[in-house]
């Protein structure tokens, strides 16, 4: 499907009205199905869930999430789902249209049981025109909307709401356990926000626009991206560039994630003496990011640890 008809497509069905969809009970599983695209999606349902749910993830951390295959597997899964829930704005255009062609209509746009990060938070990074020249350009903004908790906070009191339609005897325990949810992540945010305090300004290098919504949360400073254009493998001219570049503005860290390649930001490394790090970017990214507090908690001390060690 074009990536510009996928996206009006959906966003027409984002606005539509779901006083006009009826809200239906799920049926008599044991449980709530959700089927994410992403791990933190997951992780998310799983928080305002709890016992009544079952969220599988269609992507793992070490995954990019841009390039998976529909597999037989995920559409027995979507199939099976009673709600969808995935980040969005094309970062799953090559594989969710697929599997929404084998879904229920209980899944498709317009459907209460179809949610969309992206269609609920303030995106970043929207170009003002759309040329495929310019690499691989999302048309609705940068999907990676996760990385700013705020984001949660605001796609988990809709997906409450959501859960609570489709399973309407069981909608007191979603929302109460929403605001349970939302009371400790706000006092998280606060937290993270406090520790994170120094690392406002600090220069920093990414492989990918990945983590546009961390660093635009931290008041971070991004300034160089190791792909010459989203979506493009580094190259050998665009690094001796950047390399140039960083020689008269240095940055502090350079970071990637669990799936991006390593050669690059090693190579950048080792040539500026800046440390390459990996954040976990989402959850399962490493040992220590088991959950959604986790992923926040060690996402801040390796920035933290990496800006003592420069010292």
């Amino acid at each position: 499907m074009n990536i510009l008809r996928f996206a009006v497509i959906t966003a027409f069905f984002a606005v539509l009205p779901f006083s006009h969809i009826p809200a239906f009970a799920a049926s008599d599983q044991e449980k709530v199905k959700v089927f994410a695209c992403e791990p933190e999606w997951a992780a998310l349902a799983q928080e305002i869930g709890g016992d009544k749910v079952e969220a599988f993830s269609a992507t793992s951390a070490v995954q990019n999430p841009h390039y998976i295959r529909a597999r037989p597997s995920l559409i027995s899964k979507v199939r099976n789902a009673d709600l969808l829930l995935c980040s969005g704005a094309s970062l799953e255009i090559g594989w969710l249209p697929i599997l929404l062609q084998k879904a229920s209509s209980d899944l498709q746009p317009g459907s209460i049981g179809h949610l969309i990060a992206a269609h609920l938070v303030t995106m970043l990074e929207v170009p003002v025109v759309v040329d495929r020249s310019m690499g691989d350009i999302h048309p609705e903004g940068n999907p990676h909307v996760h990385l700013n908790p705020h984001n949660l906070m605001t796609v988990g009191k809709t997906l409450a709401d959501r859960l609570s339609g489709i399973d309407p005897e069981n909608a007191s325990f979603y929302k109460d356990n929403y605001r349970d949810f939302s009371s400790r992540f706000r006092a998280a945010i606060s937290r993270w926000e406090s520790e994170a305090a120094t690392l406002k300004g600090k220069p920093v290098v990414v492989h990918h626009q990945t983590f546009v919504y961390l660093i635009d949360w931290l008041g971070m400073k991004r300034v160089g991206t190791l792909e010459p254009k989203p979506g493009i493998p580094p190259t050998t001219s665009h690094l001796k560039n950047l390399l140039r570049k960083l020689r008269s503005s240095p940055a502090d860290v350079i970071i990637r994630t669990p799936y991006d390649p390593d050669d690059a930001s090693e190579w950048l490394s080792e040539k500026t003496g800046t440390r390459a790090v990996v954040l976990p970017y989402t959850v399962g990214g490493d040992e220590q990011s088991g959950d959604l507090f986790a992923l926040f908690d060690r996402t801040i001390a390796l920035l933290k640890e990496t800006y003592r060690v420069n010292r």
